[in-house]
């Protein structure tokens, strides 16, 4: 695998850009002299607000939660949903990082000021190409495609915060040691921003708080962060000895820094987002252009409405979700918000007016906008052999067959509380762990966030039409997450499948997908616990006793109480077993032939009432 150096980033851009030596002095020389610069400026002369005059257009392209998605996203996990003019939907397809260097190298054509910035979850619950080789591949990927600057997101602790040490500043694997023969992994070229994480012994941040973009005179301040909730769900190995701080006081913070260092334009990059009333990308969020924000809700609403007016704009994630929204700030005017979807399918365009002489961005002058990352353009040639490259390395054991489906299972492309994918891994849990040497497991019990991706029938690749590769299995559970088996009374078993509703999931609601033989009613006319109906829980048809003590096998995240499922962590005589991955491989490898292929779970457990 050839070496990817390490680039001054304008170099990278201006190659990147495909621009030769010629170009590049045609550039240098139409370049005005510092004097003419300033006399241009002192006149308030410029390029329309592009270049040197008192009035500059800054673009900020920005992504979020790309998920170490290098290759272009199979089934509806590589789908985008578009509004067209008369009203109806259509599907498009979109992503890969070939075509996603791609449209950011062309939207950046003719912008003299543009940054790249991120909003967290760029590495974590990765597919297999990037996964097996936890993560190098998707950092040398976003050195070449021209990142600046992202925050961290609650998946960048998948692996605790010493790996996430390394993926900033490099080095071969502790254990694993260096994927490539001859080469030393050299680290992201661009900072990770974890402003309110901490060392809970020092209580110094564990990476760089923020960032100063800087051309011409420019600045643009960048503070990043992730959701304070993070150690909800992320293993507690991956949080050891890390406090997580509120997002709004740690922006505010920062912000004081920065204006104090004379940066009074400040971007926050925070990985929380919301949830827009719509799931096209081009919905417009601000329909009545009044900037009151009522396009979007969740947890982003709140920290907007309350970080200092001096933040510009923000660039969030973590729900997946794709908006270009105003909020008010505390002040009453309206201020971007934006989230680019997942898995680079969509990057988001911002043009934020600089003015020079305040230093400041004229917020009445912003304007963004969310574009599909098509796969109608040329690949990234560079990108292309980077994938080509680890693509070597990872087939002998991406590409080996698990087992065969007949059709799609979807799993994260599934909108229904009870997933076919989700009832398939259950079961799968419940038969590797039933038993008595195994755990004696009588139930399984499946966090829906842990399915990342479908199972695809045509899937991309040379296996052929419903075989499920080692590669595909892992994109569906990529955490490798050890199953537990634990004693749980009825009563905590109640009570945890009442917090799919309630407590911190109220607003968020979290269901969890369930074993064969577990059955309850789901009653979304009520409100919080009460919508899992009473008397309704059973078991192979027997009401679940309070009293009673059941064995239950779950992954080691639930059975840490990951997900706001505190109940699930009184479980008692635990039993440490294979991995999620390694049950679920066994289960296909068991259950299904190419005469005899996997057919889609008909997901009827849980009797919803809407």
């Amino acid at each position: 695998m050839a070496a990817t150096p390490r680039k001054n980033k304008r170099v990278r851009r201006i190659l990147a850009a495909g621009a030769g030596l010629a170009t590049v002095g045609a550039l240098v020389a139409a370049m005005p002299s510092a004097g003419a610069a300033g006399d241009a400026y002192a006149a308030g002369q410029g390029t329309n607000g592009k270049g040197w005059g008192r009035m500059v257009d800054v673009q900020l392209l920005s992504f979020n939660d790309l998920h170490g998605t290098l290759e272009p996203p199979a089934g509806s996990s590589g789908q985008v949903t578009r509004t067209k003019p008369d009203g109806t939907t259509e599907k498009i397809d979109a992503g890969g990082v070939e075509y996603l260097a791609t449209h950011l190298r062309q939207a950046r054509e003719g912008n003299r000021y543009s940054i790249t910035a991120a909003a967290g979850d760029l590495i974590g619950a990765s597919p297999l190409l990037s996964g097996l080789f936890h993560d190098e591949p998707t950092i040398g990927a976003l050195n070449q495609l021209g990142l600046d600057v992202t925050s961290v997101g609650n998946h960048e602790f998948d692996e605790g915060a010493v790996e996430l040490a390394r993926m900033q500043n490099g080095g071969c694997h502790p254990t694993a040691g260096c994927f490539v023969e001859g080469e030393e992994f050299e680290g992201a070229d661009f900072p990770y921003l974890a402003a309110n994480v901490t060392k809970e012994k020092t209580g110094k941040p564990l990476l760089d708080p923020y960032f100063v973009w800087e051309k011409d005179g420019v600045k643009i301040g960048f503070i990043g962060v992730t959701l304070e909730g993070t150690p909800n769900v992320v293993t507690a190995e991956g949080v050891k000895g890390l406090k997580f701080g509120d997002e709004v006081e740690t922006i505010n913070k920062y912000t004081k820094v920065l204006e104090r260092k004379g940066v009074k334009s400040i971007v926050a990059l925070v990985h929380e987002g919301g949830m827009p009333a719509s799931a096209s990308y081009n919905y417009n969020c601000d329909g009545d252009g009044d900037g009151d924000g009522e396009g979007v809700s969740g947890a982003i609403v709140d920290i907007a409405k309350n970080v200092s007016p001096q933040v510009d704009a923000f660039v969030t994630g973590h729900t997946h979700q794709a908006y270009v929204c105003s909020i008010p700030d505390p002040a009453g005017k309206p201020r971007l918000v934006t989230s680019a979807s997942s898995f680079g399918k969509l990057y988001t365009d911002t043009t934020l007016t600089y003015d020079r002489a305040t230093k400041d961005i004229v917020r009445t002058a912003v304007d963004s906008a969310n574009h599909v990352v098509s796969r109608d353009v040329p690949k990234a040639a560079d990108l292309t052999e980077l994938i080509e490259d680890w693509r070597t390395l990872a087939a002998p054991i991406a590409n080996r067959p698990q087992g065969y489906i007949a059709a799609d299972i979807n799993g994260r492309g599934s909108t229904a509380y009870e997933k076919p994918l989700g009832d398939l891994i259950a079961d799968a849990q419940l038969e590797g762990l039933a038993p008595a040497d195994k755990g004696g497991a009588q139930l399984a019990l499946m966090n829906p966030g842990g399915i990342r991706s479908d199972l695809v029938f045509k899937a991309s690749g040379a296996e052929g039409d419903g075989v499920v590769t080692y590669g595909e299995s892992f994109t569906v559970q990529p955490f490798t997450n050890m199953m537990n088996v634990v004693d749980l009374t009825g009563a905590n078993l109640i009570t945890a499948l009442k917090q799919q509703v309630s407590g911190s999931n109220l607003n968020s609601i979290k269901i969890l997908q369930i074993s064969k033989g577990l059955t309850y009613t789901l009653d979304m006319t009520k409100t919080g616990a009460d919508r899992v109906v009473d008397g309704t829980i059973k078991l192979n048809g027997e009401a679940i006793d309070p009293s009673k003590t059941y064995r239950v096998a779950m992954n080691e995240f639930l059975a840490g109480g990951g997900d706001g499922f505190g109940a699930l962590a009184t479980g008692t005589n635990k039993l440490v077993a294979a991995s999620d991955l390694d049950v679920f491989n066994a289960y296909l490898a068991k259950n299904s032939s190419a005469a005899a292929p996997l057919q889609v779970p008909a997901a009827d457990r849980i009797t919803v009432v809407k």
